[in-house]
């Protein structure tokens, strides 16, 4: 019993994290699967991997329900948290989509039901007579709900086209104008069209409405550049490039651990298109346990 669970752990991990964008969350939904699975009469499972994954997905839906009420009260913009990842995910650039913060946010204006669909079609392939199954609706609602989630999810999502090398030239050009609130070198590196959403949950300073516009993001980072943040002095802050969902991304480093996680979309120039910044401590225990997303 046991042993058939921790074979399927990962993947109920990864479904749960798509599902709820919280690594918190999805590792509560994972245990609440398991008190289920090993509670259930399991001798008429003939298929464990699609059992499993249903009881976490419906645990997810009801997770998923209440969260949604909490999060309209959220102080500022709502942002998944953020998790490492293998160079190898990066590389392959429909699993990277599949996790990246870019994606993660889109998945926020589905409905409950609808994410649920597209996290278990078009991100793990399940078919359509297996979800209906899980969700106990009809296979023709449930391709409706998928047809609608794609749909929706077409429609908001920006495509980046560049590739890992010119992803990590942008993120080092980034860095290098950023560290130096240098407004106009943060110009040449941000897209005109650049959105920056910055998530400290009421907790850590952050800016409480998304920002549009090269001009605007450029003097936001020459503000708090070389500044104390979230209680750390600027002499004793570190920046690193690591991996994050998918993408090469920046962990700000205090003594006590990171304060800042930061990920960039990178368009086909090379500019940078968004910036997702993360300061919520809540959402960076993740990334300070060094615990990779495996997907």
């Amino acid at each position: 019993m046991t042993q058939i669970f921790e074979e399927h752990r990962g993947l109920l991990f990864a479904v749960a994290y798509r599902m709820l964008g919280t690594a918190a969350d999805a590792e509560d939904a994972v245990q609440d699967a398991w008190l289920r699975w090993s509670s259930a009469d399991r001798s008429g499972v003939a298929d464990p991997k699609a059992y499993l994954v249903r009881i976490t997905t419906n645990v997810a839906l009801d997770r998923l329900r209440s969260a949604r009420v909490q999060r309209e009260t959220y102080v500022g913009p709502w942002l998944p948290e953020p998790m490492l990842t293998s160079p190898d995910v990066a590389e392959d650039a429909e699993r990277a989509e599949s996790v990246s913060m870019a994606m993660l946010v889109v998945l926020e204006t589905l409905s409950p039901l609808e994410r649920a669909v597209f996290v278990l079609k078009d991100v793990f392939g399940f078919p359509y007579a297996d979800i209906a199954r899980t969700l106990e609706r009809s296979e023709a609602s449930v391709r409706q709900l998928g047809t609608r989630a794609r749909r929706n999810v077409e429609a908001r999502r920006h495509r980046y086209t560049a590739d890992g090398a010119a992803r990590r030239a942008a993120t080092d050009r980034f860095i290098d104008a950023a560290v130096g609130g240098d407004i106009n070198r943060l110009m040449e590196v941000l897209a005109p069209d650049v959105t920056l959403w910055s998530d400290g949950g009421g907790k850590v300073r952050a800016a409480r409405r998304t920002i549009h516009g090269a001009a605007k993001v450029g003097r936001f980072f020459a503000a708090i550049a070389g500044r104390d943040y979230a209680g750390v002095r600027a002499e004793d802050q570190r920046f690193r490039v690591v991996d994050v969902n998918g993408a090469p991304g920046v962990v700000i480093d205090g003594p006590e651990g990171p304060i800042v996680a930061l990920t960039l979309d990178v368009d086909g120039t090379g500019r940078v298109g968004a910036v997702y910044l993360v300061s919520n401590p809540d959402k960076l225990r993740s990334i300070a346990e060094g615990r990779d997303l495996v997907v």
